[in-house]
Parts: structure tokens; C-alpha cells; sequence
């Protein structure tokens, strides 16, 4: 599993730490993925997604999980929410219809 969150594309960063004697040495900088499950209005189940917390954050922000992901672009998703995303349009021209 990769260490990329799905929502914000945060992953590994690379850079040095530096002693005190001005010794470097590579290190990595791990973004802070959490394993949660959202839930969605519109399909009436929780979606679990790995995502960093800062995505949790731009979730909040866009109106939920429902309201981002109908508004992006389905290019610019990852092909585990295209399908989610699918089944949320289809699930919201539903509604409109009835």
C-alpha cells in the first residue's frame, strides 16, 4: 500500500538530518495517513479511505465527501473513489428524477 493520501496526493518527502557536528544522513518525512471510514449522505453508507490528515481537513471544507467528490473532476481522482464517485451522480440524478 502506498503512502500517498487519495485526497490532498501528500506522500513521502525525502531530506537530511543534521547533527550537531553538521553531520547529514537521508531521512524520510511520512505524511500522517489515517485509515477512516466517512460517511456518505447521499448513498447512506460510510466509504473507509486512507487519506492525511490535512484531506480529513479539505473534506470538512468542501461540504463532505459527497459534495467533493461530485465536484472534481473524475480524471483527478483516484480510480478507488471513480467508482464511488459513479455511484454518487447516479445515486443524485436519481433524485432529481423522482
Amino acid at each position: 500500500m502506498s503512502r500517498r493520501c487519495i485526497v490532498t496526493g501528500k506522500g513521502v518527502q525525502y531530506g537530511n538530518n543534521v547533527s550537531h557536528a553538521n553531520n547529514k544522513t537521508r531521512r524520510r518525512f511520512l505524511p500522517n495517513l489515517q485509515e477512516t471510514c466517512i460517511f456518505s449522505e447521499i448513498l447512506g453508507r460510510t466509504v473507509r479511505i486512507r487519506l492525511s490528515t490535512n484531506g480529513l481537513r479539505t473534506l470538512d471544507h468542501k461540504g463532505g465527501l459527497d459534495a467533493w467528490l461530485a465536484g472534481t473532476a473524475p480524471t483527478k481522482l483516484d480510480p478507488s473513489l471513480r467508482k464511488i464517485r459513479g455511484q454518487i451522480v447516479k445515486a443524485l440524478e436519481a433524485k432529481k428524477a423522482a
